[in-house]
Protein backbone atom coordinates (compact mmCIF):
# COMPACT_ATOMS: atom_id res chain seq x y z
CA UNK A 1 0.00 0.00 0.00
CA UNK A 2 2.91 2.14 1.01
CA UNK A 3 4.17 2.15 -2.51
CA UNK A 4 0.64 3.13 -4.42
CA UNK A 5 1.10 6.28 -2.32
CA UNK A 6 4.64 7.10 -3.71
CA UNK A 7 3.48 6.38 -6.80
CA UNK A 8 0.61 8.36 -6.43
CA UNK A 9 2.02 11.32 -4.74
CA UNK A 10 5.01 11.13 -7.28
CA UNK A 11 2.74 11.76 -10.17
CA UNK A 12 0.37 13.78 -8.97
CA UNK A 13 3.16 16.22 -7.94
CA UNK A 14 4.13 17.26 -11.64
CA UNK A 15 0.29 17.26 -13.05
CA UNK A 16 -0.61 19.94 -9.93
CA UNK A 17 2.27 22.17 -11.41
CA UNK A 18 1.00 22.00 -15.14
CA UNK A 19 -2.35 23.15 -13.55
CA UNK A 20 -0.53 25.60 -11.74
CA UNK A 21 1.45 26.56 -15.20
CA UNK A 22 -1.89 25.84 -17.24
CA UNK A 23 -3.27 28.99 -15.74
CA UNK A 24 -0.62 31.33 -16.96
CA UNK A 25 -0.27 29.91 -20.11
CA UNK A 26 -4.19 29.46 -20.96
CA UNK A 27 -5.20 33.09 -21.35
CA UNK A 28 -2.56 33.65 -23.63
CA UNK A 29 -1.97 30.91 -26.03
CA UNK A 30 -4.94 31.74 -28.01
CA UNK A 31 -4.40 35.94 -27.49
CA UNK A 32 -0.63 37.50 -27.23
CA UNK A 33 1.34 34.63 -28.15
CA UNK A 34 -0.85 34.11 -31.32
CA UNK A 35 0.50 37.28 -32.66
CA UNK A 36 4.15 36.83 -31.74
CA UNK A 37 6.37 35.87 -34.49
CA UNK A 38 7.92 32.47 -34.49
CA UNK A 39 10.38 30.27 -36.25
CA UNK A 40 9.41 27.92 -39.28
CA UNK A 41 9.99 24.98 -37.03
CA UNK A 42 7.36 25.99 -34.16
CA UNK A 43 5.03 23.42 -33.42
CA UNK A 44 1.42 23.60 -33.70
CA UNK A 45 0.18 24.23 -30.26
CA UNK A 46 -1.69 21.07 -30.44
CA UNK A 47 1.55 19.26 -30.17
CA UNK A 48 2.45 21.09 -26.53
CA UNK A 49 -0.30 19.41 -24.30
CA UNK A 50 -0.34 15.75 -25.01
CA UNK A 51 3.76 16.45 -25.43
CA UNK A 52 3.98 17.96 -21.83
CA UNK A 53 1.30 15.44 -20.66
CA UNK A 54 3.62 12.36 -21.05
CA UNK A 55 6.71 14.87 -19.70
CA UNK A 56 4.65 15.04 -16.38
CA UNK A 57 3.98 11.66 -16.57
CA UNK A 58 7.38 10.39 -16.91
CA UNK A 59 8.70 12.79 -14.36
CA UNK A 60 6.31 11.35 -11.78
CA UNK A 61 7.33 7.78 -12.51
CA UNK A 62 11.05 8.74 -12.62
CA UNK A 63 10.69 10.70 -8.87
CA UNK A 64 8.67 6.95 -7.97
CA UNK A 65 11.48 5.00 -8.86
CA UNK A 66 14.06 7.04 -7.12
CA UNK A 67 12.07 7.38 -4.09
CA UNK A 68 11.42 3.33 -4.21
CA UNK A 69 15.52 3.05 -4.20
CA UNK A 70 16.10 5.71 -2.12
CA UNK A 71 14.25 8.26 0.45
CA UNK A 72 16.90 10.99 -0.08
CA UNK A 73 16.27 14.40 0.99
CA UNK A 74 18.18 15.87 -2.14
CA UNK A 75 16.76 14.06 -4.82
CA UNK A 76 13.88 15.86 -3.26
CA UNK A 77 15.35 19.18 -3.20
CA UNK A 78 16.38 18.72 -7.04
CA UNK A 79 12.90 17.88 -8.11
CA UNK A 80 11.48 20.41 -6.75
CA UNK A 81 14.05 23.36 -7.53
CA UNK A 82 13.05 21.82 -11.27
CA UNK A 83 9.64 21.36 -10.80
CA UNK A 84 9.62 25.42 -9.52
CA UNK A 85 11.43 26.24 -12.49
CA UNK A 86 9.22 24.53 -15.22
CA UNK A 87 6.44 26.86 -13.98
CA UNK A 88 8.49 29.92 -13.59
CA UNK A 89 8.72 29.94 -16.98
CA UNK A 90 5.01 29.76 -17.80
CA UNK A 91 4.63 32.48 -15.33
CA UNK A 92 7.83 34.43 -17.14
CA UNK A 93 6.59 33.71 -20.54
CA UNK A 94 2.77 33.38 -20.77
CA UNK A 95 2.17 34.93 -17.53
CA UNK A 96 4.13 37.86 -17.54
CA UNK A 97 4.31 38.04 -21.38
CA UNK A 98 8.53 38.57 -20.65
CA UNK A 99 9.74 35.73 -23.41
CA UNK A 100 13.63 37.73 -22.85
CA UNK A 101 13.26 37.19 -18.95
CA UNK A 102 11.62 33.38 -19.75
CA UNK A 103 14.85 32.59 -22.15
CA UNK A 104 17.24 33.35 -19.50
CA UNK A 105 15.13 31.18 -16.79
CA UNK A 106 14.92 28.33 -18.93
CA UNK A 107 18.36 28.06 -18.73
CA UNK A 108 18.32 27.91 -15.34
CA UNK A 109 15.78 25.58 -15.55
CA UNK A 110 17.85 23.12 -17.93
CA UNK A 111 20.74 23.45 -15.99
CA UNK A 112 18.43 22.32 -13.04
CA UNK A 113 16.75 19.05 -15.27
CA UNK A 114 20.54 18.15 -15.87
CA UNK A 115 21.96 18.36 -12.23
CA UNK A 116 18.46 16.08 -11.45
CA UNK A 117 19.35 13.12 -14.10
CA UNK A 118 22.81 12.97 -13.08
CA UNK A 119 21.73 12.56 -9.41
CA UNK A 120 18.82 10.98 -10.12
CA UNK A 121 21.27 8.15 -11.58
CA UNK A 122 23.15 7.64 -8.81
CA UNK A 123 19.68 5.86 -7.50
CA UNK A 124 18.64 4.52 -10.22
CA UNK A 125 19.51 4.56 -14.07
CA UNK A 126 15.95 3.71 -15.33
CA UNK A 127 14.62 7.10 -13.03
CA UNK A 128 17.00 9.30 -14.55
CA UNK A 129 16.43 7.38 -18.38
CA UNK A 130 12.74 8.77 -18.43
CA UNK A 131 13.93 12.65 -17.80
CA UNK A 132 16.03 12.38 -21.02
CA UNK A 133 12.47 13.24 -23.30
CA UNK A 134 12.11 16.09 -20.85
CA UNK A 135 15.62 17.68 -21.02
CA UNK A 136 15.49 17.31 -24.80
CA UNK A 137 11.89 19.25 -24.53
CA UNK A 138 13.17 21.74 -22.98
CA UNK A 139 16.47 22.21 -24.68
CA UNK A 140 14.05 22.54 -28.06
CA UNK A 141 12.19 24.64 -26.10
CA UNK A 142 14.98 26.77 -25.01
CA UNK A 143 15.67 27.12 -28.75
CA UNK A 144 12.48 27.97 -29.67
CA UNK A 145 12.28 30.90 -26.93
CA UNK A 146 15.50 32.13 -27.95
CA UNK A 147 13.83 32.67 -31.69
CA UNK A 148 11.21 34.08 -30.57
CA UNK A 149 13.05 36.82 -28.50
CA UNK A 150 14.85 37.81 -31.36
CA UNK A 151 12.21 37.32 -34.09
CA UNK A 152 10.03 40.08 -31.76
Amino acid sequence: MKKIWKLIISILLPFVASAIGGFFTATSVSSWYSTLNKPGFNPPNWVFGPVWSILYLLMGISLYLAWLKKSDKYAFLIFGIQLFLNVLWSVLFFGLRQPLYAFIEIIFLFAAILIMIRYFYRISKEAAYLLLPYILWVGFAAVLNYFIVVLN
